[in-house]
């Protein structure tokens, strides 16, 4: 595997049950601005229905400071593991990768859940950075999300 390819990958432990997690994401990230509205301006559902697999959603997210934007295609939605596989087809990430897929996975543990966030990526040219930053931006989404589940 050649070093355009990459794999960056963040635990987050939260109170809420994974199912919750799970549920949200899956059927409700529109509310996303709501609950974290200095970092997702918008989501909305571009074709198919919220929780099923080939439905599209577009993104108005603010990352390392700028507004950008991206469409994404949930490919797999496994509601038994809690796990869902987003693949990003149009947008600002495109940029700087030829492909960039998002797994989510929610495990039960203890009274919460540690919600496992994967990012598979093939960068444009060697010179792109891992998309750390970005795995920062979904980490802390992640915790405002267990914030409003909480309450």
């Amino acid at each position: 595997m050649s070093s355009d390819y990459g794999k960056v990958e963040a635990d987050v432990e939260l109170k809420a049950s994974a199912a919750k997690f799970h549920e949200f994401f899956t059927r409700r990230p529109h509310h996303l601005s709501n609950i974290s509205s200095d970092k997702i301006k918008e989501c909305n559902l571009h074709e198919g229905e919220w929780g099923t697999v080939g439905s599209i959603i577009h993104w108005n997210y603010v990352h390392d400071g700028k507004t950008k934007v991206a469409k994404e295609v949930f490919e797999a939605i496994d509601d038994e593991n809690n796990s869902i596989t987003l693949k990003v087809v149009e947008g600002d990430l495109l940029e700087h990768y030829k492909s960039f897929k998002v797994t989510i996975e929610a495990s039960p543990k203890g009274e919460g859940c540690t919600v496992h966030w994967t990012f598979e990526y093939e960068k444009v040219h060697g010179d792109v950075e891992d998309p750390h930053t970005l795995l920062q931006l979904v980490v802390d989404i992640t915790k405002d999300i267990c914030s409003h589940l909480s309450t």
